[in-house]
């Protein structure tokens, strides 16, 4: 039997913990997380970046959870469940607030497989993607890892190599990165008996408690780059220059992420510059 894979997302959940960006309430993170602007941007980055490459993974033997609140609105699960309904791996699931990482634990936990192999996982947020070969490449590389897999409870293995870019009615704008231990493509392989997830650990400081091996050379990964990140609400996040892809890197694009430019000016035509946060959002930082 083949290792299990699980992809988890969030989308917009509304719970306690999690994000960098702080709210005094509930309520107060509800109206940031619901907010039509910021919906309509988070909707339309999804379509556009997130779900072509899942759609043409080389390996489809694989689950991606997207937990949302059970506080969603039903106009926007109406929306989600459209996007996803031709994604067979795609399972929705909606949980009432809760503490971040026993929540994820459990949504991740409901969908494994009672087995003795090694269950790959990886996080994304809604905003990212991996490349067409994802899937495959990690199973891979576990399997390479499978002698050490029996002397550690986990072991995260990254993929640090792609792209931050940014979509928009004018197509995709992007730079190069090779920053390792984010979050779209780092995966972890947990031993069948642990039951602890790849939302329970902080991603950058991975290497620091278990065994972290790096695979670069190709590209893997791509984060999206908006005002809504969760990362940029810090004070002091310098600024990433972002410039137009050419024809020959939009060409890329589609081989490796299955992106086409011109179905993202398509689905972003007709809105104003993405990621603008709304001016009423009420935010403290940590």
């Amino acid at each position: 039997m083949r290792m299990q894979v699980i992809g988890i997302c969030r989308f917009s959940y509304l719970g306690h913990g999690g994000f960098q960006v702080e709210h005094d309430t509930l309520e107060d993170r509800a109206a940031y997380l619901y907010a039509p602007e910021r919906m309509e941007e988070r909707f339309r980055t999804f379509e556009a970046l997130t779900l072509p490459p899942l759609r043409a993974q080389t390996d489809p033997d694989f689950t991606f959870l997207v937990v949302t609140g059970d506080s969603l609105p039903a106009t926007y699960m109406t929306r989600l469940q459209a996007l996803l309904a031709d994604l067979p791996q795609a399972v929705i699931q909606t949980h009432p607030p809760g503490l971040h990482r026993q929540v994820m634990q459990a949504a991740i936990n409901s969908v494994r497989r009672a087995e003795k192999q090694p269950c790959l996982q990886f996080r994304m947020d809604d905003d990212d993607a991996v490349a067409r070969v994802y899937v495959e490449r990690l199973r891979a590389a576990a399997e390479d890892l499978r002698k050490l897999s029996r002397k550690h409870r986990h072991i995260a293995i990254d993929f640090n190599q792609g792209y931050v870019v940014r979509p928009g009615p004018d197509g995709l704008a992007a730079t190069a990165t090779q920053r390792p231990f984010t979050t779209a493509a780092l995966a972890v392989m947990f031993k069948p008996s642990v039951k602890l997830s790849v939302m329970n650990f902080a991603h950058e400081k991975l290497p620091q408690m278990m065994p972290a091996i790096s695979f670069t050379g190709e590209d893997m990964l791509l984060r999206g780059h908006n005002d809504y990140n969760d990362s940029r609400q810090k004070p002091g996040i310098k600024p990433i220059t972002l410039r137009p892809l050419d024809a020959g890197e939009e060409a890329h694009f589609r081989q490796t992420y299955n992106i086409d430019a011109d179905q993202v000016r398509r689905i972003f035509a007709g809105s104003a510059t993405p990621g603008s946060a709304p001016a009423s959002a009420s935010l403290r930082l940590r």
